[in-house]
């Protein structure tokens, strides 16, 4: 259910041990003469949501310099024509610890990559990729005046830094290594803007509401985090006899999920499969009235775009992920710490002084005890407008 705690390294870390002496560097002072900055973060949808904020203060800090993001290919194709406070996207190569390849895609040349960047004489580097095992030899790599960013245990440091400690919120940690290099935080809310293109896109889609949509997302890449397909069609029935247009949203790899929540539900919904490319899809959130959703990326891509959310979480991925607001977002705790199957604890991986081993092979559900009635409950509380509004 966690996040890597270091690149692609497993998920929950070893135990803390004071690192070697070392300083952080003149932490808070701005660097000067900056024109060209690199920020690494190449990994999924919602880990980029969580670094939005720490890009908009580097924007703020350092209003002339370009800010170039060190992503995917998906991060190049959303933010292309994209108003925010990236200026460009390097694609880096497929490399462990770094970026997973995509379908067919060979590992890339880091030797040939880094050559290039370091033509492009990076003024500040930033690791906001995880604990540095990997990613911060490569950050290194670039060339930069100065470097920042995270080190879990048996990472090299950069120039400043900071210890990855597991549980932080996300958005926490990347304003902290930000802050680093002298750019304090200016919002704790992540937000992408959504373009007319993406609305044109989304609804050429699914054309103009006859009535209040709402979206669902039972999906998860780790099945951990899946709420059952019932309960989310439990959800469907409950919202579409309230008058909502219900749309179920996945990836062609969720397809399975997705048809088994139309096919429990029994009543009309409209599953969207593939149709939408991520900006359109961030414009159908941006338009929904509410998007419940298992905590993925997709979750936190509706939030960023502005709709009001109910997530479902494990607990301990509510205490990095969830949105710390009140008023638009219900996060749902699932407190199940014990396998389902074995009955193995399973935090004292992260609790090296607890008694258990911390760890089992299954990928069971572990939030399938939410019962359906908390979620329709937070959702009519987030779709009736308060008394002063209506």
């Amino acid at each position: 259910m966690t996040s890597p705690s270091d690149d692609s390294s497993p998920a929950r870390p070893s135990p803390r041990r004071d690192p070697e002496p070392s300083v952080l560097g003149p932490v808070g002072e701005r660097v000067p003469d900056v024109e060209r900055i690199a920020v690494l973060r190449a990994n999924a949808l919602g880990d980029f949501i969580f670094v939005l904020p720490a890009l908009d203060a580097l924007r703020s800090a350092y209003r002339s310099a370009e800010i170039v993001l060190l992503g995917a290919p998906w991060h190049a194709a959303l933010w292309r024509d994209r108003p925010g406070p990236v200026d460009r996207v390097l694609v880096v190569p497929a490399t462990p610890g770094i970026r997973d390849p995509g379908p067919g895609e060979s590992p890339g040349d880091v030797p040939a990559f880094l050559a290039a960047a370091r033509a492009e004489r990076f003024d500040l580097a930033l690791q906001v990729h995880g604990g540095g095992g990997n990613s911060n030899p490569f950050v290194a790599g670039l060339g930069a005046r100065v470097t920042a960013g995270l080190r879990a245990e048996g990472a090299p440091p950069l120039d400043r830094w900071l210890r990855y400690v597991y549980y932080q919120h996300e958005v926490i940690r990347y304003l902290e290594v930000a802050a680093l290099v002298g750019a304090p935080a200016t919002t704790i809310t992540p937000a992408l803007a959504v373009t007319a293109a993406d609305r044109a896109e989304a609804a050429a889609v699914l054309g103009e509401p006859t009535r209040p949509r709402v979206a669902l997302h039972p999906g998860a890449t780790d099945t951990r985090r899946r709420w059952p397909p019932e309960r989310f069609a439990e959800v469907a029935r409950e919202l579409t006899g309230d008058g909502y247009e219900v749309l179920v949203t996945g990836t062609p790899a969720e397809q399975e999920t997705v048809d088994a929540v139309v096919a429990a539900a029994g009543v009309p919904v409209r599953p969207q499969v593939g149709t939408l490319s991520l900006g359109a899809l961030a414009a159908a959130y941006a338009d929904c009235a509410l998007v419940v959703s298992n905590d993925t990326g997709p979750l936190h891509l509706a939030a960023a775009v502005g709709a009001p959310t109910v997530g479902v979480f494990w607990v301990g991925n509510l205490i990095n992920g969830a949105s710390p607001l009140r008023g638009r977002h219900r996060p749902i705790a699932a407190w199940t710490t014990h396998c389902p199957v074995c009955g193995v604890d399973c935090t004292p991986g992260i609790y090296p002084h607890r008694p258990g081993d911390g760890e089992c092979p299954h990928r069971v559900s572990f939030v399938a005890d939410v019962p359906a009635a908390e979620v329709v409950e937070a959702a009519r509380e987030l779709l009736t407008p308060p008394p002063a509004t209506r």
